[in-house]
């Protein structure tokens, strides 16, 4: 049985995975349905623009901008070679999304190169992060503006954490995380925009933790994360991961890319611990990482 033109235009449609075409010149001549769930930009603000165009911007693992020079797509076009990755893409509400990449050429009917082709899949753990916001909300555990688990409940999970760690001796750290020059940014910008960048920076949290890990809002610009069974070397890791992806985060404010950096401290648990103990010494090497210049980790 053949599929006739119509019926392949709604199977690619449909797709659970993002699907966008560009021409020879990097320009996107199609976004499907899916590209638009995951993305936030819907097709009719991408088709005719440049994916670099302050829409999907992606970087790598290491905060490498792709579009300068080292875009997978464009590779591709140009040499005509299939490539899959994990990648971070920009949301239009301006956090990074981690998605999985497949990228190839797309020829006319003579076999000839006009243009790429990009699938991309969610790989975040947004289902997981939807069910703890429905628990939360049920317990009125939930900071309302950046959905993220609030300071009552931050305080409850370090203290099961501890009561884990005496019982089975599983380890686990704690991020103390606070927004660069915060003040500066709100009095410039304003509280309404302001509250912009809490939002993504706390789903830049979310839909990039592991699913047994947890962050949560401590208050004004600080955040919590409590990050399970791991060790110091890997806890330095994951914590300069988060750095720069919110440094190669950003929203868009009146035709501005806005752009904010974070600081951490990072700690592990000690066996005479305590939740005062623990989040102070994290609070302490946070203001290391101030004093430091800011944009940056201090683990101890």
């Amino acid at each position: 049985m053949s599929l006739e033109k119509g019926s392949y235009e709604r199977v690619i449609e449909n797709l659970y995975d993002g699907l966008y075409f560009v021409n020879l010149d990097g320009i996107i001549t199609y976004w499907n349905k899916a590209a638009e769930q995951i993305s936030g930009f819907t097709a009719s603000e991408v088709i005719g623009k440049s994916c670099s165009d302050n829409i999907i911007t992606h970087v790598d693992g290491d905060g490498n901008k792709l579009c300068d020079g080292m875009c997978p797509l464009q590779t591709t076009i140009d040499d005509g070679k299939s490539r899959e990755a994990e990648l971070y893409i920009h949301h239009k509400d301006g956090h990074r999304i981690p998605v999985s990449v497949r990228v190839s050429t797309l020829t006319d009917n003579d076999g000839k190169v006009i243009g790429g082709i990009e699938l991309f899949t969610d790989i975040s753990n947004q289902s997981a992060n939807e069910l703890r916001v429905k628990e939360l909300e049920k317990l009125a555990l939930l900071d309302s503006l950046t959905q993220l688990a609030n300071r009552n409940y931050i305080e409850r999970e370090i203290q099961s954490r501890l009561d884990e760690k005496k019982r089975l001796n599983v380890p686990f750290g704690i991020f103390f995380i606070d927004i660069d020059n915060f003040k500066n940014f709100n009095d410039t910008y304003g509280h309404s925009v302001g509250d912009d960048v809490l939002k993504f920076i706390a789903k830049t949290f979310a839909v990039n933790t592991r699913p047994f890990d947890l962050y949560g809002r401590w208050g004004g610009e600080e955040f919590i994360g409590i990050i399970r069974n791991i060790k110091g070397q890997d806890l330095e890791s994951l914590g300069n991961r988060l750095l720069l992806l919110v440094e190669n985060s950003y929203i868009m404010h009146e035709n501005e890319k806005l752009n904010v950096t974070i600081s951490i401290g990072a700690t592990l648990v000690n066996e005479d611990d305590t939740i005062f103990s623990l989040v102070k010494r994290a609070d302490t090497l946070l203001y290391k990482s101030k004093k430091a210049g800011k944009n940056c980790l201090t683990y101890g």
